[in-house]
């Protein structure tokens, strides 16, 4: 008796966790009206635009402006390009949610210019260090600054177009 009813309490909770109540690694809740996300088209060169994220890195940042959107749910979705020194690009398809400082990244590019699906595709929080800072600046500085969180596709293209904000002194 004591089983079966340990059993009736226990798989509720499970059935809740599964549905989208449990909250993951990081805090974010599982919501299952979280909007589907199809990949944009691959990146093409004549509309990347530069990120200037720290004169420590070697790399050089892009994102592509044909990519960028504001879904329904708040969350920026982007196409991010890192060219090495070398010329290697690595690209990605990710996406920023402003309220909970966390990033996702949806897809990575491949060398024949199609995307393959990110094998663990979560919600990460950003990190505050110098690891991945392109996703720090992107956050503070283009998408979800202090003086404005990006509400539409045609303000985060006009973020980035514009450059960083300017620092007064």
């Amino acid at each position: 008796m004591r089983a079966w009813l340990a059993l009736a309490l226990i798989l509720p909770l499970g059935a809740w966790a599964q549905a989208g109540g449990a909250e993951s690694d990081y805090g974010d809740v599982r919501r299952v009206d979280e909007a589907q996300v199809a990949v944009p088209e691959y990146p093409k060169s004549e509309n990347y635009l530069p990120l200037q994220v720290s004169a420590t890195t070697t790399f050089t940042f892009f994102v592509d402006a044909k990519s960028v959107s504001v879904g329904k749910d708040g969350v920026v979705r982007y196409t991010l390009i890192a060219r090495s020194a070398e010329g290697v690009l690595n690209v990605s398809f990710e996406g920023i949610r402003c309220s909970a400082r966390q990033f996702r990244v949806y897809a990575l590019g491949r060398s024949d210019n199609t995307w393959s699906e990110a094998r663990s595709s979560r919600w990460q929080p950003i990190p505050a260090d110098a690891r991945n800072a392109q996703r720090t600046v992107l956050h503070a500085d283009y998408f979800c600054s202090k003086s404005r969180i990006i509400e539409t596709t045609a303000e985060a293209v006009q973020a980035l177009r514009s450059g960083p904000p300017k620092t007064v002194y």
